[in-house]
């Protein structure tokens, strides 16, 4: 596996592929990398020759300065797993690659980012458009992968790419679970002891509440009944816990085909983000 820390080493790595006819798959990253990385690695296998990988830690897309500077950096170890799941190449940045001095342009999505994520960070979005959209541009892949757990975000850049023209197929890939049901996260290296015994209790009350909608509940009892149980198990606040549009992200107020239940709430100190799809109770997942 190449490593490169320029954006001036990319051309090189990439012309013999191109050269070659090969397709290439992106998959960028902020690193401290879990099994969830790595699958989507394998993922991108499925649909391309070869797999470029990014870990960069965006500093436009953090809008507390504190949680930026205790965002886990563990990059020999990244590099050692994507080596191991046939990852080809790593590109490692500095934020002084992307935003060199005098940068002064953003890209910003509007509509989509208004709710839930958008509204809770400010200019989180935006930091995600631009970096994404520089990565597009420097390794112009045929593809790229997202995992699902960042819903908005992956919807984001969805229709980033759609906007901009962008010959690049995005795809989402389901969010990869721990074995009591926690979506895998760099984030959870974070949590306490007892805050990791509690966490999975974010994913139980989401399917919990996805099957009430399902059998024909009230979205809205059913949303407040979910935020009281996440609240009785120590979570809190709760920024926001809705029933979307799976598309446009609009708020759902009875059971539709492809709406999600959205959430995200603190434990402790840490915020953790899940979804999961509705199911009406007489269609098949």
């Amino acid at each position: 596996m190449q490593i490169i820390r320029e954006l001036s080493g990319l051309g090189p790595t990439l012309l013999p592929w191109r050269e070659a006819g090969q397709t290439i798959a992106l998959l960028p990253t902020m690193g401290a990398l879990h099994q969830g990385h790595l699958d989507l690695v394998t993922a991108s296998r499925r649909v391309a020759d070869r797999v470029i990988a990014t870990i960069f830690v965006n500093p436009l897309q953090f809008n507390d300065p504190a949680d930026l500077d205790r965002y886990p950096r563990t990059e020999a170890a990244d590099c050692e797993k994507l080596r191991a799941s046939g990852c080809d190449a790593v590109w490692i940045g500095a934020a002084s690659d992307l935003y060199p001095d005098g940068f002064a342009t953003t890209i910003s999505v509007t509509g989509i980012t208004e709710r839930w994520e958008g509204a809770h960070r400010p200019g989180h979005f935006d930091g995600v458009a631009t970096v994404v959209a520089k990565l597009f541009i420097a390794v112009m892949p045929d593809a790229a992968i997202f995992g699902e757990k960042d819903w908005q975000q992956l919807a984001v850049i969805k229709r980033m790419t759609a906007d901009l023209g962008l010959p690049i197929a995005v795809h989402g890939y389901p969010t990869v679970r721990e074995n009591d049901g926690l979506a895998m996260s760099s984030r959870n290296a974070l949590l306490s002891t007892d805050e990791r015994k509690a966490a999975p209790s974010l994913h139980a009350i989401l399917r919990h509440a996805a099957g009430e909608i399902g059998d024909g509940k009230a979205v809205e009892e059913t949303i407040s009944r979910a935020i009281r149980e996440l609240q009785s198990k120590g979570f809190g606040p709760v920024d926001y816990l809705a029933y979307v549009d799976g598309g446009s992200l609009e708020p759902l107020t009875d059971y539709r085909d492809g709406g999600r239940l959205i959430v995200a709430a603190f434990l402790g100190t840490t915020r953790l983000i899940d979804n999961i799809r509705v199911v009406s109770a007489t269609a098949s997942d």
